[in-house]
């Protein structure tokens, strides 16, 4: 059991039969005497992706979550819309597809370590690294005597993955892109 009072951010909770993560937390204190302090939470539930409000007393008692964040690694593609990934510690195999992949599959490569979320010996959520690095395989000639102007063409990358990367750019150069928005950073 977890008390409401230690929540902190970061933390798994089971909420609805769900686990869920806490965003943000806050404490409010009442002005009335005797009165509870209130712990205001902000979570998403891991399952749905849902994120919600609720606020609890300092003193309730929450589940814990059978949840575990475990190093795994991406292992190969499974026909265009999944993939294999597996758990480093145990060395078991989870084959993830649908919506969950599908945002997933353009910053894969062969080997990639994540953080895999378990919860009752299924996989529910992939993290993957904040950076990856990718090769360029296609985009227009780099452009000469580019103006004060910054300007960007569009790149195919090796996972198949396109967007927008500076004009000086070539293919078969390597690049870090951010996988949080999808963005190109550097070249390596």
């Amino acid at each position: 059991m977890i008390m409401a009072s230690d929540l902190k951010r970061g933390m798994v909770f089971k909420q609805d039969d769900a686990p869920c993560c806490v965003i943000d937390i806050s404490l409010q204190s009442p002005t009335a005497r005797g009165g509870n302090t209130l712990v205001k939470t902000k979570y998403r539930n891991l399952i749905t992706g849902q994120v919600l409000n609720k606020t609890f007393k300092s003193g309730d008692k929450l589940d814990e979550a059978d949840f575990a964040r475990r190093k795994g690694q991406y292992l190969y593609a499974a026909g265009d819309d999944a993939g294999v990934f597996m758990d480093l510690e145990s060395y078991d195999q989870f084959e993830i597809d649908g919506d969950m992949f599908a945002e997933l599959k353009g910053f894969l490569t062969d080997g990639l370590e994540v953080m895999l979320g378990v919860f009752n010996d299924m996989v529910i959520q992939i993290e993957l690294p904040m950076t990856v690095e990718l090769t360029v395989t296609d985009t227009a000639p780099s452009i000469k005597n580019a103006t004060a102007t910054a300007q960007t063409k569009e790149a195919v990358l090796e996972t198949g993955l396109t967007l927008q990367v500076p004009g000086y750019l070539e293919s078969g150069e390597r690049i870090k892109v951010d996988t949080r928005e999808g963005r190109f950073i550097s070249r390596c």
